[in-house]
């Protein structure tokens, strides 16, 4: 009776260290989160991503980085996306507009316009009007994407008419064509800029003119994982979430 006894005590013992190996961890975030972002988001929320991770090591991080515009056609169109952040709150609208999200909309960080030239600034470039020369070659984002909608937004405040010679995807695509040499200059985010080291320059865009770029973040109302996808927002504004934005330039909201 006493050796049953044993047994019986011994195999509870065994069941109990196995139910808490299986259950080691965050198990309610584990599994795979996939964030749509903005391409100005790139480098920071990748290290985010990192940071996140080792916090939930069950939990598998998957970005796409693109136009804010183009992701959130895409998630309304079905893609299979646990978080969305935007460069702009009007693409973020268009997902609430659509019943697309599950929680409201934070705005989790700011950021400024920069116009991006080469080391150097070879051409001179001293401010927004001179964007308005006829023989700079200068790109901006297609109209649709945040970037594009800001740098609009700028010419404007600044009183000056820009032609550029083409629109681009995303902002990382004009910071690409500015750094490559095939243009002059462009309107991008200071934090781009900061990105490109030293391939790149910034000149100030006066606060007078400028704009302040808010990027609002959401869980999606189609996210295959809702709790790890809750997880990484509430990681996003956690202070170790801002002190990495920071870091890459951006400003808390």
């Amino acid at each position: 009776m006493r050796r049953a006894r044993r047994l019986t005590i011994a195999l509870i013992a065994v069941l109990g260290v196995a139910s808490a190996a299986c259950g080691g961890g965050d198990t309610e975030s584990a599994g795979t989160v996939t964030v749509f972002a903005a391409a100005s988001l790139t480098d920071a929320f990748t290290e985010i991503g990192d940071a996140f991770t080792v916090e939930h090591p069950d939990t598998t991080v998957v970005f796409n980085f693109s136009g804010s515009s183009a992701l959130v056609t895409q998630i309304v169109e079905g893609a299979p996306a646990d978080v969305f952040a935007s460069a702009d709150p009007s693409n973020m609208t268009k997902l609430t507009d659509a019943d697309a999200n599950a929680t409201e909309p934070v705005v989790f960080t700011t950021n400024l316009a920069a116009i991006v030239v080469a080391p150097g600034n070879p051409t001179g470039i001293t401010g927004v009007a001179d964007l308005a020369t006829d023989d700079l070659i200068v790109v901006q984002c297609a109209p649709e994407v945040p970037c594009g909608r800001y740098a609009a937004q700028v010419f404007e405040n600044a009183g000056v008419s820009v032609s550029p010679k083409s629109l681009e995807e995303n902002v990382k695509a004009v910071v690409t064509k500015v750094t490559l040499g095939e243009a002059d200059a462009g309107i991008v985010y200071v934090t781009d800029v900061i990105a490109a080291g030293a391939d790149a320059e910034a000149v100030e865009i006066p606060a007078a003119v400028n704009v302040v770029a808010e990027y609002p973040i959401a869980v999606t109302a189609g996210a295959p994982n809702p709790d790890a996808a809750g997880a990484f927002v509430d990681f996003v504004l956690s202070d170790r979430g801002q002190t990495i934005l920071t870091s890459y330039g951006f400003v808390e909201p």
